[in-house]
């Protein structure tokens, strides 16, 4: 990794700030220069944390991971019993999170990693591996729940959210927020008929 791993405020605030540039301005929009600028920093102090684009990318997506790591706190997610609400609880719960308030914002900017990530080589292997860390608990989870395909009901679940939030945020539903019962109500049915009842 070519990017110090200070997790210093400085470092934070370089990170944060070029995630708000690519929600603001796109991939375009994210130079070293307007990192600098926009968090009020001396010219030149985004190139002493990251000397290239890739290794600016690079502290973005560990960012992007973080912060959403922290939306995404698990919770009780599968009770011993096989009581399968508590998960779908803390499924819908993290979703209406990113749907709501700023975090809003954070979904925006994935898209726009995502996306040059599929231009970058180089980047895509440093993107998938921030993602994995999400994807194999959901995997243990639907394991846990009795799937007999736990690695293809992942896919299923990840694409379920990705597209819902999607809809909800960048396309034709941009306007609409479902409530966390509607969510809860969407993930039962999924599950439902990925697992039975």
């Amino acid at each position: 990794m070519s990017v110090r791993s200070t997790g210093s405020p400085r470092t934070e605030l370089i990170a944060d700030t070029a995630l708000a540039l690519l929600t603001e301005r796109g991939m375009r929009g994210l130079t070293h220069r307007a990192v600098d600028e926009a968090a009020g920093l001396p010219q030149g102090s985004t190139s002493n944390y990251a000397r290239t684009r890739l290794a600016l990318l690079e502290a973005v997506v560990r960012r992007q991971a973080e912060r959403e790591a922290a939306v995404l706190a698990p919770g009780e997610l599968l009770d011993p019993t096989g009581d399968r609400e508590p998960f779908i609880a803390s499924l819908a719960l993290a979703l209406h999170r990113y749907l709501t308030g700023d975090h809003r914002q954070l979904l925006v900017s994935r898209y726009e990693l995502a996306l040059e990530a599929t231009r970058r080589p180089e980047l895509r292997a440093y993107y998938d591996a921030a993602g994995a860390q999400f994807r194999k608990p959901l995997t243990a989870m639907l394991r846990a729940a009795g799937s007999p395909d736990p690695e293809r009901h992942t896919l299923a679940l990840v694409a379920w959210c990705d597209g819902l939030m999607f809809s909800c945020v960048a396309g034709s539903y941009h306007s609409t927020v479902p409530t966390e019962e509607d969510l809860r109500s969407g993930f039962r049915e999924l599950l439902r008929g990925m697992l039975g009842e």
